[in-house]
């Protein structure tokens, strides 16, 4: 008897990546052409059922909406805003997938973001988009965010943006088919370097601020992820093996400014952020990036963007 093909549903959030929606959906368009059969088969959801925009503006038509359950594998895309548009119809119908199908849950690019807010990723792992990692880490304390391309646990399966959906669509496919079918699908993507699950998304320091020194990119990995801390120049000298001199002369000499003035741009790029992807208030977005005084806070904000943190729709 003939193997019966994978039901798959795309959900699509309002302003979701495009891009991130076909690297999830041309891996198993190639799949069946490759095996020359149907092994998956599609449809797409939206909310209303009619239709959805992504944010580049464009229009993808919808084949069902919310009232419908099908037994299948679904996956949320969504983008731009995701916590705004994890509407209470998205997340009731995600609520009762999740008790009553069997499918795996997935999500691709910020489509985690939507899932955590339905309430189902309590004690999960999941990956999101890197530009979305601090206010999603302020919301859901209780996720364990991955910062790799994908993740895989149990019933629930996520990627970051772009082609990382991509990458986890090749993987779901050498598991349910072989290793063989998902190279030759690669191929026809001319998709030479399939990530495994654990590669990061960013690139490392070193190719960010196009330096190689090792001591200097570990400072900086260290500023990027203590943002919160009270860091001072003296601490990070120490945890990298170099005196505080050495550390400033490193900075100045690779990246034009000391590492204090690194660190409290790096700060107030992440308070922006989180005053865009979240309704934090300011307060708890300055305590969020480091700064005990919110009047501090405001002034070296003002100071860097020209407007105070107070003006969202300046920021």
């Amino acid at each position: 008897m003939a193997e019966q093909p994978q039901d798959v549903v795309f959900l699509l959030v309002e302003n979701f990546s495009h891009m991130a929606f076909a690297c999830a959906l041309e891996p198993l368009r190639i799949a069946n052409l490759n095996a020359e059969r149907e092994l998956y088969r599609w449809r797409i959801a939206a909310e209303g059922g009619v239709e959805q925009r992504c944010s580049n503006g464009t229009i993808t038509r919808a084949d069902m909406d919310l009232a419908d359950m099908p037994e299948a594998m679904i996956f949320v895309v969504a983008g731009l805003n995701a916590k705004k548009h994890a509407t209470p119809a998205i997340k009731t119908w995600l609520r009762r997938h999740a008790r009553l199908g069997s499918g795996r849950i997935g999500a691709i690019c910020c489509g985690s973001y939507v899932i955590a807010e339905a309430g189902l990723m309590e004690g999960r792992s999941c990956a999101l988009h890197w530009g979305y990692h601090d206010a999603f880490m302020e919301d859901h304390p209780e996720v364990d965010l991955d910062p790799s391309v994908f993740v895989i646990d149990g019933r629930y399966v996520s990627s970051s943006g772009g082609a990382a959906a991509t990458d986890l669509m090749l993987r779901l496919i050498e598991d349910a088919h072989g290793a063989e079918l998902s190279r030759r699908v690669a191929e026809s993507l001319v998709y030479t370097s399939a990530r495994a699950e654990g590669e990061g998304q960013r690139f490392s320091a070193n190719s960010r601020i196009g330096i190689r020194n090792h001591r200097l990119a570990k400072a900086v990995e260290l500023i990027e992820s203590e943002l919160d801390e009270p860091l001072r120049t003296a601490d990070i000298a120490q945890r990298v093996g170099l005196s505080p001199r050495q550390l400033e002369r490193l900075f100045g000499r690779y990246l034009n400014c000391s590492p204090k003035k690194y660190r409290m741009e790096m700060r107030l790029n992440r308070a922006r952020e989180l005053l865009r992807q979240t309704d934090m208030s300011v307060i708890n977005v300055a305590l969020a990036c480091g700064f005990s005084s919110p009047s501090h806070f405001s002034k070296c904000y003002r100071t860097r963007f020209g407007s105070t943190p107070y003006q969202r729709g300046a920021v």
